[in-house]
């Protein structure tokens, strides 16, 4: 197990005067034996031998409850990596049972309900502090977050195939209609904000000279082919927070008809579309566009390639001249320690 595939999860105790990172891996979360008594205020031996008790009692099983976890830590100006024993969130909790101090009834109750309720859904909320509004609001922040990851594609593409499965009658999503209706909704909605469809949107704003292909967002570090053929992916901040309204409440509609078992065909679902469109005074879009979805991913993705070639071009001058700066430090130096120094060149002393 490797910081690589962790997530880190930052706790503060109850008294502020600590934080501790948990590392969440596999649905729970791990900490090692200093890290433990760091938690609990206790010593590392007092938290061995309880983990020896733990084990001899057959309250739990060693090979269930501990891993071995790399780790990598900062030293001066390397990176240090070494083999450390971390236990699970189970482990951690049976030490707290036995460890008599305001921390550890802190932390249980903090890990049964925030934390568990995180590693489960993804997600914790403190509702209490959120109906309480005062100092610096947070809901408007929370539910843009929620609307943003509503209007994501794969989330967008799971719910509109959901609904639509329980109010057309019609409905088969394994076909090439059901492929076809989905883009056509999501073309609507990009064209009810930006005015273009997806495809004509991509190749508008494509541009293989332009700093990251002018795309806005993207998965990864780097921009890779896959990213540019995504319309959202080229929206400024203004667009995607009017998209992702759009989409939730288009998804909001489409939820109240599902609720009130109103069924109708999927041709049916497009007349819908262009109401809620026309309702909510955005521009609806009634052609297939001026550009096909092949058009656009043959020429979004010639630029991709070009734009490619000019990135890898500028990646390889700059390891040419870091290496020739390197090379040029190594030479100083190599010349600086040659050189002689000061007391050559004083003559020999006579008494």
């Amino acid at each position: 197990m490797t910081d690589s595939t962790s997530e880190m999860i930052l706790y503060r105790t109850g008294d502020g005067r600590t934080q501790i990172q948990l590392r969440a891996v596999d649905g729970t979360v791990w900490l090692t034996q200093a890290d433990i008594a760091t938690l609990f205020d206790t010593t590392p031996q007092n938290i061995t031998q309880h983990i020896r008790t733990i084990y001899a009692d057959g309250e739990h099983q060693e090979e269930r409850t501990c891993k071995q976890l790399l780790q990598v830590r900062q030293e001066g100006s390397r990176q240090v990596r070494r083999t450390v024993q971390a236990y699970n969130l189970d482990m951690i909790l049976a030490v707290g049972y036995r460890v008599r101090s305001p921390r550890a009834v802190q932390f249980r109750q903090w890990a049964t309900t925030v934390l568990r309720e995180y590693l489960v859904k993804g997600f914790a909320l403190n509702d209490e502090r959120l109906k309480e509004p005062g100092g610096h609001d947070y809901f408007d922040e929370l539910l843009a977050r929620i609307r943003d990851i509503r209007a994501s594609e794969k989330r967008f593409y799971q719910k509109v195939r959901d609904v639509f499965a329980q109010t057309s009658v019609d409905y088969d999503g394994s076909s090439e209609m059901a492929r076809r209706f989905f883009a056509t909704i999501q073309n609507k909605l990009v064209y009810a904000v930006t005015g273009r469809t997806a495809a004509e949107l991509i190749v508008m704003r494509a541009d293989a000279e332009a700093p990251n292909m002018g795309l806005t967002n993207w998965a990864g570090a780097r921009v890779r082919k896959s990213d540019v053929t995504i319309s959202k992916n080229y929206l400024n901040a203004e667009e995607i927070d009017e998209l992702n309204r759009l989409t939730t409440m288009f998804l909001d509609y489409a939820e109240d008809r599902t609720r009130r078992r109103q069924q109708i065909r999927m041709a049916e679902w497009v007349t819908q579309t262009d109401r809620f469109l026309d309702f909510n005074e955005r521009q609806v879009l009634n052609n297939a566009g001026r550009v096909s979805q092949a058009d656009m991913q043959r020429i979004a993705h010639e630029r991709f390639d070009a734009f490619d070639d000019q990135r890898r071009a500028r990646e390889l001058a700059e390891a040419d001249r870091e290496a020739a700066e390197e090379f040029a430090a190594l030479e100083a130096e190599a010349r600086r320690l040659l050189e002689p120094g000061e007391a050559d060149h004083v003559d020999d002393w006579k008494p």
